[in-house]
């Protein structure tokens, strides 16, 4: 990109840097006026050792639109429906018989969220790098009732994925990772992504930081088990491939044209805001489609726009909760600010 824009985008990341207390970023911005990549701060605070830009890390709920996305291509394959019911796949479901896949594709379902279940916490926490199952997850709300009517209102609910995700898995006759691996990053070539089965993490990586520990204070989870997030968190990427899956994303390179026109009709997250709503599997904010992602440790944006043809990825190793670490906040808003002044991401 242009000097100036360079040179604005550099001055709002080290900002934040030093601003916020996120050790490290790595940034990338790709579009028709030039390409912007940077790795500022640090990878390690004990070591000082330097961000880099190939390094792994964890996406956390961008593994939502890859999950979809392998629904979807089901509804392509004509193997099931969008508006079929959950209860047609899977057992056990609060009134699954009136819970389509297309409401919780759109977080519209009403099921609680099993992440916010305290027994749930007690369990992961005391044991980080321990596994569950998606059928252990599952079981934290299983016999809860209904939030709200299905259909109804936008709830954000991991325990809407998971669901999608014992989908894939019962009509494929395979492991949703393999079916991921086969049916999206082979064709698209990301090699540097995978659906990880146990805490293993590739090389080279950042240490993630996170204040979400029993005592609150602030622990190394570089290597806690992400199969708490399963179909709804656990995916590993690089800057490099989530410039290849962003716009992908976005212009439906993978399903059918009519699929993706679905996929892009959005609900508004708050009533009256019409500026950012939920599709399936995916957001639009203002204009810019994707998805965010936050697991301990680890929080990641990989968004596209189509209007612009601007695609962004912004990736940090920290999910440390205070006053001004937003990572939308802190990075990602002052960023559109900056290279797309009429569609600001926030």
């Amino acid at each position: 990109m242009d000097k100036a824009t360079t040179a604005k985008l550099d001055s709002v990341i080290a900002a934040a840097i030093q601003q916020t207390g996120i050790p490290g970023a790595i940034v990338g911005i790709w579009g028709p006026n030039g390409t912007y990549t940077s790795a500022t701060g640090v990878a390690d605070t004990a070591t000082g050792a330097p961000m880099k830009a190939d390094f792994h890390s964890r996406i956390g709920s961008v593994t939502k639109t890859f999950t979809v996305t392998a629904l979807l291509q089901l509804v392509d394959d004509g193997k099931i429906g969008l508006d079929d019911p959950i209860s047609k796949y899977v057992n056990g479901v609060t009134d699954g018989d009136r819970i389509t896949l297309r409401q919780l594709a759109g977080m519209r379902s009403g099921l609680p969220d099993y992440t916010t279940s305290e027994q749930f916490a007690t369990d992961y926490l005391a044991d980080p790098k321990g596994g569950f199952t998606p059928e252990q997850l599952f079981a934290y709300i299983k016999d809860e009732p209904l939030k709200f009517t299905p259909g109804t209102e936008v709830d954000y609910s991991n325990t809407n994925t998971i669901l999608l995700g014992l989908v894939v898995e019962k009509v494929t006759g395979d492991s949703l990772p393999n079916v991921i691996d086969a049916k999206i990053l082979r064709p698209l070539g990301m090699d540097s992504t995978n659906f990880p089965t146990t805490n293993a993490f590739p090389e080279p990586h950042a240490q993630g930081y996170t204040n979400q520990t029993k005592d609150g204070t602030i622990a190394v989870a570089t290597d806690w088990n992400p199969s708490w997030g399963w179909a709804a968190g656990a995916m590993i990427s690089t800057l490099d491939d989530l410039r290849i899956w962003a716009p992908a994303l976005a212009k439906g390179d993978l399903l059918h044209a009519d699929t993706q026109q679905q996929r892009l009709q959005t609900v508004a997250l708050t009533e009256g805001q019409e500026d950012a709503g939920y599709g399936l599997g995916l957001f639009n904010i203002e204009g810019w489609i994707g998805h965010n992602g936050s697991l301990p440790g680890y929080k990641s944006v990989a968004v596209y726009l189509p209007e612009r043809d601007l695609t962004m990825v912004v990736l940090v190793n920290s999910d440390v909760e205070g006053d001004n670490t937003d990572l939308a906040g802190a990075l990602v808003t002052p960023i559109t600010e900056v290279i797309s002044p009429d569609h600001i991401y926030g």
